[in-house]
């Protein structure tokens, strides 16, 4: 026979697992919190933008190929900006002590589409460092564009700045926080529903006829002892409803 479970059972399960489903949400909310507030180091961000311009030369030329030409150089650019040529300079300008592999992962090089302004934004621990970093990225593949493409159209449109209201852009406390409020909830109702479906106890007299297959047809109630003389509380061979005795009887 298949079982079926109806909304009431769904119902009922959540409220008899109440306090595991609870338990489970409140310790993943406690724990996000702290990891958040305590644990993770705060990341900050600071962005400068170039311009890329065209050349004098080519401005005589300009045409819808040239505007393919300059976006493709863009592309160009920001692989160059994040290359060895660019960051060893920087490294050695701001005496930083990692590798440029470290300093390329700090980086972030991009721009709009069909945009000649190009972003470059920086992550680190330091809000002031972030802001040293990016300005010098800028400034030093300004310079060194000249000698390795042979080109100057490059100029710095807005130079990265620290505010005194700098807030890191994570971690994120409340977004952690309410992510592991639905992840704690969907767990604990999974454990719960889960614990319900291994439970193979026998509650009802449904459960019986469930399992054998066969309809109950008397109900034994339980028998206990008053002033030495043996009560059963038994149900009548004839129910009104399926398990609902309607009567007891003395013995």
């Amino acid at each position: 026979m298949e079982e079926t479970i109806s909304l009431k059972d769904l119902f009922a399960t959540l409220k008899k697992r109440a306090l595991l489903i609870i338990t489970i949400t409140v310790l993943a909310v406690l724990v996000s919190g702290v990891t958040s507030f305590f644990l993770l180091t705060p990341i900050y961000q600071s962005s400068t933008q170039l311009l890329v311009n065209q050349s004098k030369d080519e401005a005589a030329v300009y045409n819808n190929n040239q505007i393919q030409t300059n976006l493709q150089l863009i592309d160009t650019y920001n692989v160059i900006m994040k290359s060895p040529a660019i960051l060893d300079k920087v490294i050695d300008e701001l005496d930083l002590d990692m590798s440029v592999g470290a300093l390329n992962g700090k980086i972030t090089v991009a721009s709009e589409q069909n945009s000649q302004v190009v972003k470059v934004s920086v992550t680190d621990e330091d809000p002031v460092m972030a802001a040293k970093i990016a300005n010098t990225v800028a400034s030093t593949f300004q310079k060194e564009i000249v000698d390795i493409m042979n080109v100057d159209n490059v100029s710095i449109l807005a130079k990265a700045e620290v505010s005194d209201s700098a807030s890191p852009i994570k971690p994120q406390p409340l977004m952690n926080i309410a992510i592991a409020l639905v992840v704690g909830l969907m767990i604990g109702v999974g454990i719960a529903f889960l614990l319900e479906y291994l439970d193979n106890t026998i509650k009802t007299e449904q459960d019986i006829e469930r399992i054998l297959g066969m309809p109950i047809i008397g109900v034994i109630g339980e028998i206990e002892a008053t002033n030495g003389h043996a009560e059963a509380k038994a149900g009548s061979l004839s129910r009104t409803g399926r398990g609902e005795p309607i009567g007891t009887q003395k013995v």
